[in-house]
């Protein structure tokens, strides 16, 4: 296992896919990354040399957000949202889905599991 930005990665994956283990880095940002350091895509972590793998910790050191860092920030702008009551963060504090998705049907993902409301029964005369 090799271990990028608090990480560890699959030794039986391709580098490609093996990078998009980490928050913050899909693939096309890991094929970026593999042509900087110069390490071929179809390469397996497994047979990364020790220079390869740390010149591949360096530019993401450098030049990405990712993990705890990316996330925090993820976490400050829904709270900003939420803070200045914007559409968007009356969604999110509601729990409801914040794209413009309708809600009558789906959305269960954001809503939670169904609560049945029951029938009102008709008044007898």
């Amino acid at each position: 296992m090799a271990r990028i930005a608090g990480v560890d990665i699959p030794d039986k994956k391709r580098g490609e896919i093996a990078l998009t283990y980490i928050f913050g880095i899909g693939r096309s940002a890991s094929k970026s990354i593999l042509t900087k350091a110069g390490v071929s895509y179809d390469k397996k972590v497994s047979d990364w040399t020790e220079d390869e793998a740390s010149a591949i910790r360096n530019i993401i050191a450098t030049e990405h957000k990712t993990e705890g860092v990316l996330r925090s920030e993820v976490q400050l702008n829904i709270k900003r949202l939420m803070d200045i009551g914007s559409y968007r963060g009356l969604r999110h504090r509601k729990g409801l889905p914040t794209r413009g998705q309708r809600t009558k049907n789906n959305s269960r993902t954001r809503k939670g599991k169904r609560k049945t409301v029951a029938n009102k029964k008709k008044a007898t005369k």
